[in-house]
């Protein structure tokens, strides 16, 4: 899909038929036939294209001399199962992971291109509205509006796996099962995902704020600090939480190993006290020639059980005073 939005004289994002100056090109998912028509007729070139295509493509920041183009390429997050995570009822496969969007600035036609592998919240959120103070007009500010909406989505993410994991970890407390193991697995490897790519799109504002790649004025240096603000705050909690799920494995790791000890120490305990009566009554089921005097009562069939079920007692007793039934 490729569509072209202008910011009209109200303020409002609007579609245009074609790609003029000071617009702004959105391509979602493009087909190949919107590939040849974004080369051919928005003029991107065509190393841009393929590396904004690349779901492996890491952020950074390119310029093309020659074509007088800026590529810009970030990680925004992504949530792979579409469950409801602000209840309770969230689906227990639920993971989140990155995916590159790719800025492109064309000074010469005065416009600005985004590419994206598929439909995602921030360029949806730009194109629908719902994000204030855009214009497409100034291509260094929307950028920075850009990145900042990425920068907000990964806290808002953060703080749904923070939740997801809490609830999950409550779940644990009641009963160890494997899909709320898989659930904190996920959410461990999620939390992997967003800090690699926070601290990569942090190098990258790192060389977009030295300005000598994209211009800066001053009105979009408070704008960049902000930006920087929320990619150090976003390390910071995905860190944390990193951390904090990675210790609560640990510790549940140590739980489930200690249950299956004591699982197995009762059920040895169970097989020795078991045993007594089957070593008994093989004494009293050998066969000898009556009489056999090595073996008292060897004709009272009473005797025997009264045997075990007191050796039996005893073991059971002895167990009991060394703490082996728990």
């Amino acid at each position: 899909m490729i569509e072209c939005l202008l910011t009209g004289t109200n303020g409002t994002m609007e579609r245009v038929d074609a790609p003029c100056p000071g617009c702004w090109v959105n391509v979602v998912a493009p087909t190949e036939d919107e590939l040849r028509r974004l080369e051919s007729e928005v003029g991107v070139l065509g190393e841009f294209v393929r590396s904004a295509l690349d779901e492996e493509e890491t952020s950074r920041i390119d310029y093309d001399e020659d074509e007088r183009q800026i590529f810009v390429i970030v990680d925004y997050p992504t949530v792979a199962d579409e469950a409801d995570v602000s209840t309770s009822r969230s689906s227990l496969a639920l993971a989140y992971d990155t995916m590159p969007l790719t800025m492109i600035f064309l000074p010469e036609k005065s416009m600005f291109v985004t590419i994206s592998i598929q439909e995602n919240p921030v360029v949806s959120d730009l194109a629908g509205g719902r994000v204030r103070g855009v214009d497409t007009r100034y291509r260094t500010r929307f950028l920075l509006q850009m990145l900042l909406h990425i920068s907000q989505l990964y806290l808002v993410y953060l703080r749904r796996i923070d939740r997801l994991s809490s609830n999950t970890e409550a779940k644990l407390h009641a009963s160890v099962r494997n899909e709320e193991l898989i659930q904190m697995l996920n959410l461990e490897k999620s939390l992997v995902y967003f800090s690699t790519s926070l601290k990569s799109d942090e190098v990258t504002l790192n060389k977009i704020m030295q300005g000598r790649i994209i211009p800066l004025y001053e009105e979009d240096q408070d704008l960049l600090e902000d930006v920087l603000v929320e990619i150090h705050q976003a390390i910071e909690m995905a860190n944390i939480y990193s951390n904090t799920l990675s210790g609560t494995m640990d510790a549940f790791a140590s739980i489930i190993s200690n249950n299956l000890n004591i699982v197995m120490k009762v059920l040895s305990v169970i097989t020795i006290v078991m045993a007594i009566p089957n070593i008994v009554f093989g004494f009293y089921g050998m066969n000898v020639d009556l009489p056999f005097d090595g073996v008292p009562f060897f004709d009272n069939w009473a005797f025997p059980i009264a045997v075990a079920a007191v050796a039996c007692l005893v073991a059971a007793w002895i167990f009991k005073r060394k703490g082996m039934w728990h």
